[in-house]
């Protein structure tokens, strides 16, 4: 009989769930009912399929067998091997480098099991640490029909969780007493279900959990996916309706002299698409609620003298503006531009605050952004911190603004009257994930490069070719041009890496380039030698700078026009179109150099040709979309994608143009709405926290 608790309910309602086993799940964020509900499986086993599995080394496999024998192998590093038996007859050795006496009491002879982990060759085929599942055997009396199925669902999991028997058999124990236990409420629209052909909530949560048949998994993953995007698309239509309820307090003029007097003496002209960005955007900042705009424009677009254009017609009107860079070279970068646009006119106030500064000088800066003396502020994280208080904050531009989280971005908007915020970003996103991401913003693009800039001819190569290039390199040199050779940086290996780019750049400057002045740059150098570094670069006192990819984002040296990747199939394609934007900031030929070994990945092979094709970052965007998804396009954990449990924005776009326009159609406002919404987001929890 089922019991008067809801799916929000804790765990510990569920038999077999007290305190110390609800810790557990609660450290791997699952709390309530629909959180376990909500842990869908990773992927399925089909019992029919698993025979016709053809080995191949390289690829993720999810086999049936069982334990043929084990033994421990003693050395530098002693490992436990265990010989598993597929149903073909086929060995494969599962290798343990940790807790080898843990899995030597664990693998019996004979035990039938689930292996799942990626397939590789050392004198036979192996797996190193695979995932595992044990089955019952049959006569045995855990043999119920949510276990022995055709379709044997299989659950993430972890050590702690598999010490309080939180497997994948585990997993759907308590699963299957949730369902039994617990009644579930539908949260769609009925006349909605009908129109997109979904099934019921109770059923869809049986058959993702429990399928009879592949088909039925399908049918349930279908309604899961669709029912996420809806109530995604709900929140960002109630984060607009929310922002746009408090009205506008400041505002900016129509018609800024200090704009006018820049653009008459710029020495380029604006493009069509600056020129359309700078009068969307103004148009959008007459309305009496705050604007909240997207500007998206390809490396080297000129997104920051569009931005700059507009931040003139607030600071004509006594607004301050802030503008907010990821990092501090970008930081100041954006200064010395800013700096040497406005050049000739009056003084106008502008800022440049950086961490670990003098106090002294801290402290006088704080005052006059305080007093309004200063009217435009650059900074970087640094604009967040609590001492920092504005007069009269009336604009917000947040440079490559997926790489600040949602509470950051909130945070700089709260030191404001209601700002206006401009996001930038020099990542194209594709229309249909710009939309479900940032549907509560405006979009505005630019696209077209400033007039004279040349495609920068991009060639991939391997080693065989690398004398070539270093020749190209002294040749250029010669001419009087600089260039930039980048070594990768992953946080995963990043000792490693600073170490391969600091060796790099002793033997390049000693061995290969004796005659030339190179220069190395990391994030890891403190900011004022970073400073030095990047200044003699741009006055040509060093002709080659060896760098990681701190220089990814906005680093503007026009006479560098020779960019060398190492290792580029380490690379996103996002990630290489950025690093490609540093070259063919001028008139100039540009070249860029992917320089990788002889064997590289399909997937790597892919992304190098699709630079070497095209020039254009829109194009490139789908691309990278298509092999990599959103979390790798936008580059970083904090971008603010969505907590999505099931949802793949690459391959279920259909689906999400569906969830907006019905998002739009059927919402009611009610407090069922804003429930779900809470429970899945945590931008849910913060807007409807009062």
């Amino acid at each position: 009989m089922k019991s008067d608790a809801n799916i929000l309910s804790p765990l510990q309602i569920l038999p077999g769930v007290g305190n110390k086993r609800a810790e557990v799940l609660k450290a791997n964020g699952i709390l309530t009912i629909l959180d376990l509900l909500t842990t869908f499986p990773r992927r399925y086993l089909d019992r029919n399929f698993t025979k016709d599995i053809i080995l191949k080394q390289g690829e993720l496999v999810t086999l049936l067998g069982s334990i043929s024998d084990h033994y421990i192998v003693h050395g530098k590093k002693s490992r436990l091997i265990v010989g598993f038996r597929t149903q073909n007859n086929e060995r494969i050795n599962l290798v343990f480098f940790r807790g080898v006496h843990f899995f030597q009491k664990v693998f019996k002879n004979d035990r039938r099991l689930i292996i799942s982990g990626k397939l590789e060759y050392y004198r036979g085929y192996q797996i190193v640490h695979p995932e595992y599942e044990f089955l019952s055997d049959e006569g045995e009396e855990d043999t119920a029909s949510i276990h022995a199925g055709r379709i044997i669902p299989l659950y993430p999991s972890n050590e702690s969780l598999k010490e309080e028997g939180f497997d994948s058999r585990g997993f759907r124990k308590l699963i299957f007493s949730a369902l039994e236990e617990i009644p579930i409420v539908e949260n769609l629209p009925k006349p909605l279900l009908k129109e997109r052909n979904l099934i019921p909530r109770d059923l869809a949560f049986r058959h993702i959990h429990f399928p009879e048949s592949l088909e039925e998994m399908e049918l349930a993953r279908k309604r899961f996916v669709y029912e996420e995007f809806y109530f995604f698309q709900l929140l960002q239509n109630y984060k607009k309706s929310k922002r746009e309820s408090i009205k506008r307090e400041l505002w900016p003029i129509p018609k800024s002299k200090s704009a006018d007097s820049l653009l008459s003496r710029l020495p380029f002209e604006l493009t069509e698409d600056q020129i359309n960005a700078v009068k969307q955007i103004l148009s959008l900042s007459q309305k009496d609620v705050p604007l909240a705009a997207l500007l998206q424009g390809d490396v080297g677009s000129g997104k920051t003298i569009t931005a700059l254009l507009i931040a003139l017609h607030y600071i004509d009107n006594q607004i301050q503006v802030a503008f907010m860079a990821p990092t501090e070279i970008l930081a100041r970068q954006h200064y010395e531009s800013i700096y040497k646009f406005l050049g000739n006119m009056p003084f106008l106030g502008i800022e440049l605050l950086l961490g670990g500064e003098n106090k002294k000088i801290r402290s006088d800066k704080l005052q006059r952004i305080k007093t309004g003396e200063s009217a435009l502020v650059i900074g970087t994280h640094s604009l967040l911190q609590e001492d920092i208080l504005f007069s009269d904050l009336g604009l917000v531009i947040i440079d490559e603004q997926h790489k600040f989280g949602v509470d950051q971005r909130e945070t700089i908007r709260s030191k404001g009257k209601n700002p206006d915020i401009l996001a930038m970003t020099a990542t194209p996103i594709p229309r249909t994930l710009c939309l479900s991401l940032y549907g509560d913003l405006d979009l505005v693009n630019i696209k077209t490069k400033p007039k004279g800039r040349k495609p920068i001819d991009t060639r991939w190569y391997k080693e065989d070719r690398r004398a070539g290039v270093y020749n190209s390199i002294r040749k250029y040199i010669k001419e009087g041009r600089q260039c930039y050779i980048v070594y990768p940086l992953v946080e995963e290996s990043e000792k490693v890496d600073l170490e391969s780019c600091t060796k790099a750049h002793e033997y390049l400057s000693k061995e290969i380039f004796p005659d030339c002045k190179v220069g190395l740059l990391h994030g890891k150098m403190k900011g004022s030698d970073k400073d030095m570094v990047m200044n003699s670069f741009k006055q040509n006192e060093l002709q080659i700078l060896v760098t990681t990819t701190v220089v990814e984002v906005g680093v503007d040296v026009p006479n560098a026009t020779i960019l060398v990747v190492e290792h580029a199939d380490r690379f996103g394609i996002s990630q290489l179109h950025q690093l490609r934007g540093r070259v063919g900031r001028s008139d100039l030929e540009s070249y860029c150099i992917l320089m990788t070994e002889e064997f590289v990945s399909d997937d790597a092979r892919e992304r190098l040709d699709a630079l070497t094709q095209t020039n254009d970052g829109y194009a490139l965007s789908e691309k990278d979309l298509e092999i990599r998804g959103p979390g790798e396009l936008l580059g970083v954990k904090q971008s603010g994608l969505p907590e999505f449990k099931i949802a793949d924005l690459v391959h279920d776009r259909s689906l999400l143009e569906l969830a907006r326009a019905d998002a739009m159609k059927y919402s009611k406002g009610d407090e069922l709405e804003k429930s779900e919404i809470s429970a899945r987001f945590n931008e849910g929890k913060f807007l409807f926290a009062n």
